[in-house]
């Protein structure tokens, strides 16, 4: 008679089977295609258009911007293909960063670039020590501004002074997004403050300047700042043109910024502030640590956005005789000794802008997951 197996032993007639791979359609890009680009004969149409106009657009871009371009030359006459002609970005490249800057004093420049980027880069990098960044992002919202308007300017340590007109190029846009930027963010936050006030005077103070701000476009702004703005002040005195337009933009955008973070502050709920009076915070205190890191935290693409709406509209102070990079394109591209180079310096431009901005749109994204604390609707 066979003997029966006791209770809980493995059977011999059942053996365990290896773990077999999914199915190669269920992971991997094959599953990603099904989601995303064919769930629905609608997507597969879309899928296909959209493929489509790509074979449209980027073969024939990458033959006129690479393989079919001209790269090394003096002139127009080394241009002699029917690509690109980025012989002229090379020849021109010192104008678009410097503008009009003496060649000899172009190095504080340079200078400025390299602790620009020695306090930038890091923050982008996520390996990098978090009280490192802390004390670069502090070195660069102080001392950062204050060493680099005296490296730029002169006048002080034996550098010799240089006017703000010659100043040009990629530095000019720069120095305008930047200080814009720095400038911005702090007062607009006091004016959105200010307009959630209990106080009448404080709150009709920051009502009347936000929508005084908002309600004009930067272009009048600049122009009054440059035009107007002499005409009512006292016989001798004047004001530094560039520094009329950085008021102008800081003004503006901080108008527009105000808003932004009004919006985060209605987002806070009722019981933050009475949890922060619970435990015998003041306006002050509450305000610092508890109500508005909840509410800058949920505007930060409103945030960045209005940054990146701020570097692109430093174009404008072409209009009151300031050449930023897009200016000294438009004024090099004029030159008849080149011809038609009008594509190549507008996609250089573009390029430039295209890199700061989407810069700041990644580094945002980031910041937006590292803040990310699990209670999203």
């Amino acid at each position: 008679m066979a003997e029966t197996p006791t209770q809980g032993a493995p059977s011999e007639t059942f053996k365990p089977i290896a773990p077999r791979p999914p199915p190669r359609n269920a992971v991997g890009p094959l599953r990603w295609m099904r989601e995303n680009l064919f769930s629905s004969p609608l997507n597969v149409i879309l899928t296909l258009i959209g493929v489509y106009l790509i074979w449209l657009i980027v073969p024939p871009f990458i033959d006129w911007a690479l393989l079919s371009a001209d790269f090394t030359g003096t002139s127009a006459d080394d241009c002699a293909s029917d690509g690109a002609c980025w012989v002229f970005i090379g020849r021109r490249f010192d104008f678009f960063i410097y503008g009009f800057y003496p060649d000899a004093e172009r190095w504080r420049v340079d200078i400025m670039f390299v602790m620009l980027a020695a306090f930038l880069v890091p923050q982008f990098i996520p390996g990098f020590p978090a009280q490192g960044r802390k004390w670069l992002g502090i070195f660069g919202l102080t001392l950062f501004p204050v060493i680099a308007g005296a490296l730029l300017l002169g006048g002080v340590f034996g550098l010799p002074f240089i006017e703000t007109g010659k100043w040009g190029g990629l530095m000019l846009t720069l120095v305008l997004s930047y200080v814009g930027i720095v400038a911005a963010l702090p007062i607009g936050t006091l004016l959105a403050l200010g307009r959630r006030s209990s106080m009448p005077v404080i709150r009709t103070i920051c009502v009347t300047f936000i929508e005084l701000w908002r309600g004009v476009p930067l272009i009048s702004v600049l122009f009054m700042a440059s035009v107007m703005l002499p005409l009512f002040l006292p016989e001798g005195v004047n004001f530094d043109k560039l520094l009329r337009a950085l008021i102008g933009i800081v003004m503006f955008q901080s108008a527009y910024m105000a808003e932004v973070i009004r919006g985060g502050l209605q987002g806070i709920p009722k019981g933050q502030y009475e949890a922060a009076s619970a435990l015998g915070l003041g306006y002050w205190r509450s305000t610092a640590l508890i109500i508005l890191p909840q509410a800058l935290k949920m505007v930060i693409p409103g945030i960045v956005n209005t940054f990146i709406a701020l570097f692109k509209d430093t174009t404008l102070v072409l209009i009151i005789g300031l050449f930023d990079i897009l200016g000294t394109v438009q004024a090099a591209i004029v030159d008849p000794a080149w011809g038609r180079v009008a594509v190549e310096g507008y996609v250089f431009a573009a390029f430039c802008f295209w890199i700061f901005c989407f810069g700041m749109s990644r580094y945002s994204q980031g910041l937006e997951r590292k803040l990310h604390t699990g209670h999203q609707r």
